[in-house]
């Protein structure tokens, strides 16, 4: 007797027009020629690098949104997926919870938030929004601090309100969500890290 396919019982189905749909020509992202024209040679200059592989690069950017009250009520994090999707360009994956807590009213792989991982081209438009558009329309906004590294060239931060994205309808918002985006690079150090996001025009606050 053939075995019958397990049928998950929480599966969010994508709204809307796919960009898989899309058939014409995807033009290349405009920060990838602007790392290799101005980004490697303003990095191997600064630290003296000899070859171009030594100069680090951006590997990709993670995107967390935790939902916790998406225990009591599911539409809350299939609003969070859309919203998140709308955001980066790419279907979030669903983060579960790890054990079971009676007292948050949580069961073991409960879905609790999801996630994202972005690389390449999407990656790169993703920052060239993130740095241009989206970071001067965060509520009294002076720099990221460049304290939130992690000592192996990752950097990580926090953002508030879901809202500050121009891909998000203020009216069509039912909740405040926030959300931790963490850029990991291939540098060695802190300040090798640094200086690249930098040289991409990351908006690190001024002493």
């Amino acid at each position: 007797m053939a075995k019958q396919p397990t049928v998950k019982k929480f599966d969010l189905k994508p709204e809307g027009k796919r960009i898989e749909d899309y058939k014409g020509l995807i033009p290349e992202a405009r920060l990838i020629s602007f790392y290799r024209e101005n980004v490697v040679p303003a990095l191997m200059k600064k630290f003296g690098y000899t070859s171009i592989m030594q100069v680090p690069k951006l590997l990709k950017i993670c995107i967390n949104m935790g939902v916790g009250a998406a225990t009591q009520d599911q539409k809350i994090l299939q609003n969070a997926v859309n919203e998140m999707e709308l955001i980066c360009g790419q279907r979030p994956a669903i983060t579960r919870s790890k054990k079971a807590i009676a007292n948050f009213k949580l069961r073991a792989g409960q879905p609790i938030g999801c996630h994202v991982t972005l690389r390449r081209a999407r990656m790169f438009e993703f920052l060239d929004r993130f740095i241009n558009i989206t970071s001067p329309r965060i509520r009294d906004f002076r720099g990221f601090s460049d304290k939130s590294f992690d000592g192996r060239g990752a950097l990580t931060i926090g953002i508030k309100e879901q809202i500050i994205f121009p891909e998000i309808d203020v009216d069509k918002v039912s909740r405040i969500t926030g959300m931790d985006i963490t850029f990991v690079t291939s540098a060695h150090t802190d300040e090798e890290a640094a200086a690249l996001l930098q040289e991409f025009g990351f908006p690190f606050r001024k002493a």
